[in-house]
């Protein structure tokens, strides 16, 4: 892991002034700082990370010293984008294979901390009650993005559905590597966010957790599938700037993020829609 390079922070005031915050002497990058308590600016989607981070926010940042100012987004792209510009400290939102995908297109200089819970993905639908009762030439709607899209075939695949060519990661499948589908079935690349308001334009849609619960979906109920947590890579975690993973109070927020208050949190709240991933 690499030490902080010192950055400059500024805070608009009514006369846009330039403050500048320098870490003493170490391996701290300057966060704003006021009478002892550090404040980390967060972009994150609603559901569930915000409501994670407000719980954290509302009932264990205080006594860690911390202020974190939430900064919801709904749109996937957005908050990697925030965070390597430096207009937020940290985001909630993504799984390592999306923040990959993300560094590799866009040159981002961005870290991912441990994961914190899976979504699980599921397959739903409006028609059907059963995967058996797929006609042939039904139509599936997926997730656009290539991580998702990828983790959505495999799940498919893993149904019986069709065939991927042998040794092919999931994020890195399409529909060219689909070698044998015996129903032929058609597939659309939706916008994640867009799927569960669309998913009875098809005879089956592949939603991620957290689109599925802001629709008022309940995941361990109303999905025809769900993944498997066993041994999953799509947890979702903190990312935070590269440059920036000695600071103290980003490893005081992770600290809290991992901490047995925010694992009972989750199974409580959540009753299986989304899993505790530590």
């Amino acid at each position: 892991m690499s030490t902080f390079s010192r950055r400059t922070l500024f805070a608009s005031g009514a006369g846009l002034a330039a403050l500048t915050l320098a870490a003493c002497g170490g391996d701290d990058t300057a966060l704003e700082e006021k009478d002892g308590v550090t404040t980390i600016r967060i972009a994150a989607t609603p559901v569930p990370h915000m409501a994670i981070l407000t719980f954290v926010k509302d009932n264990l940042a205080a006594d860690a010293g911390l202020e974190l100012d939430l900064q919801e987004q709904t749109e996937y792209p957005i908050p990697n984008r925030l965070l390597n510009d430096g207009e937020v400290d940290a985001n909630f939102f993504q799984h390592k294979p999306y923040l990959d995908t993300e560094i590799e297109e866009n040159g981002y200089e961005l870290t991912a901390l441990e994961p914190v819970h899976l979504e699980p993905l599921g397959i739903y639908s409006d028609s059907l009650s059963s995967l058996d009762d797929l006609a042939d030439g039904d139509e599936i709607g997926v997730p656009t993005d290539p991580s998702n899209r990828g983790r959505a075939l495999a799940l498919l695949a893993e149904q019986g559905l069709f065939t991927l060519t042998e040794g092919i990661e999931p994020t890195d499948a399409t529909k060219d590597d689909i070698v044998d589908n015996p129903k032929s079935l058609k597939l659309s690349e939706i916008d994640p966010a867009l799927l569960p308001r669309t998913k009875g334009d098809f005879a089956a849609a592949v939603i991620n957790g957290n689109y599925a619960l802001e629709a008022d979906l309940k995941p361990a109920e109303d999905a025809l599938v769900l993944e498997s947590p066993d041994g999953n890579p799509y947890a979702n975690l903190l990312a935070i700037r590269t440059a920036d993973v000695e600071n103290s109070a980003l490893k005081k927020l992770e600290e809290l993020m991992h901490s047995e208050d925010v694992r009972t949190f989750i199974e409580d709240t959540y009753a299986g829609g989304v899993i505790p991933a530590f």
